[in-house]
């Protein structure tokens, strides 16, 4: 039998130190003992990934040294892409690591700083806050950019020319303005993302007012802290989007005082919402194209409707809604500012014995030209409440091609079979109109 030969060893140099870009480093380390050929091999990836909670030792020399041997291999290669998770405790030096790491060129650079200082006094942990390096915010080569639980002082001046995405998550600022400044000193930038921590100590004045500005953000997403709600008054923040540009944009933390949009976003095509608002921010996306709103923005809406008119959305074509049962009575009223409405996707948390002021009668004036789909998402039981909506759509669309009813595994009194020839008993206003399941 002939030897087996060690194919992948016979491979060319950069591609296997592309494969081993791939990996954490701390893996791909692990290779120098295979042969004489792999031994210093990790160090030419132009790639770092480094958690720093899986050194052996908490000790800062290990993890120092560690970064040391790796900048200084080959001072004049790039590191194209880089991401470092500090652990929760801080390690002295390793800011000025990054600052060198960035000096390498990076395209990707990814930052989890450490949270907690060590008192070598009193052997007791503080929250801590580790601010970057100046140099990051003058990084010619960045095109994508992710912070978490750092600290951004004021850079002074800002300039990096080629960062088209950046993600910033728990990210505390020097001042009010640092944050415009960061998004205004990105020209090409497309992609923002904000995660605000309102649960964290170093909340302050400074965290009370966030304003976006930039000329070339197409996307802008400010979603809730992992998830979470939070009712404190201190974590309340003003937001101001001067982004004229946006094309897409999810809110969905809900403790801002107030959201203004500085101009009409003309181009945006899509928005999903969970939040309460303004006018201000209403005029500004009214022309949306599709719009995701959740149960605590349409009572947000519902109650702005009682005191100004909502403004008309000429482009929105399509539109998902939760509403909650008692508020059916305000569907007419909110589709009749969306004229040119086509999709439908309705998910009503039903309310049994509903009052008569819940009836749905009045005909909006896109069922009359433009509306084609209807989905009911969600639906557990069929009585009464759901079939009154199934037959709004039906006997009042003139131009409906499907009414899709999506029914849950929740046990019912009645089979899916029956729902279905009760709803198609019922006169349609379209002769074409079909019942579709979504199984």
């Amino acid at each position: 039998m002939p030897p087996r030969c060690d194919r992948i060893s016979e491979l060319p140099e950069s591609l296997l130190t592309h494969i081993l870009s791939f990996l954490p480093t701390n893996h791909s380390v692990e290779t120098s003992v295979l042969s004489t050929r792999w031994k210093n091999l990790w160090l030419n990836v132009p790639a770092l990934d480094l958690n720093c909670d899986h050194f052996p030792y908490i000790e800062d020399y290990v993890v120092i040294s560690f970064l040391d041997r790796l900048l200084q291999f080959d001072p004049d290669s790039r590191l194209v892409k880089v991401k470092v998770k500090c652990g929760s405790v801080e390690i002295k030096g390793l800011k000025d690591r990054i600052s060198t790491v960035i000096q390498r060129g990076p395209q990707v650079l990814d930052v989890e700083s450490c949270t907690k200082y060590l008192d070598p006094d009193t052997q007791t942990y503080s929250p801590y806050l580790e601010f970057m390096p100046l140099n990051l915010y003058t990084s010619k080569t960045l095109v994508s950019l992710k912070l978490t639980r750092s600290g951004v002082e004021d850079p002074g001046f800002v300039c990096m020319p080629c960062l088209k995405s950046m993600t910033l998550v728990a990210v505390h600022f020097r001042d009010d303005v640092t944050l415009e400044k960061l998004v205004s000193g990105c020209p090409v930038l497309e992609e923002l993302t904000l995660i605000r921590d309102i649960y964290s100590c170093f909340v302050g004045e400074v965290d009370r007012f966030m304003r976006v500005r930039s000329g070339s953000l197409k996307r802008l997403c400010v979603p809730l802290w992992y998830g979470l709600s939070c009712s404190s008054s201190s974590a309340k923040c003003r937001l101001e989007i001067d982004a004229p540009g946006l094309e897409h944009m999810v809110l969905g933390e809900d403790q801002f005082e107030s959201i203004v949009v500085h101009k009409k976003l003309t181009s945006l095509f899509m928005v999903d919402l969970n939040i309460k608002f303004g006018e201000l921010f209403l005029y500004g996306i009214s022309s949306v194209g599709h719009m995701i709103i959740s149960e605590t923005t349409l009572k947000a809406l519902e109650l702005y409707s009682r005191v100004e008119l909502i403004p008309k959305f000429n482009n929105l074509s399509r539109l998902e809604a939760v509403f909650p049962g008692n508020l059916l009575q305000f569907l007419p009223a909110f589709l009749e500012c969306c004229p040119n409405l086509k999709h439908l996707i309705l998910e009503v948390y039903y309310l049994r014995e509903m009052e008569e002021d819940a009836l749905l009668t009045n005909v909006p004036q896109c069922f009359l030209s433009t509306l084609e789909c209807v989905e009911l998402k969600r639906i557990h039981d069929w009585e009464e409440e759901e079939m009154r909506v199934a037959t709004y759509f039906l006997e009042n669309a003139a131009v409906l091609k499907n009414l899709t009813l999506s029914l849950t595994n929740y046990p019912r009194l009645i089979s899916d079979e029956e729902i279905f020839e009760e709803v198609n008993k019922v006169t349609k206003r379209s002769p074409t109109c079909q019942i579709l399941p979504d199984w």
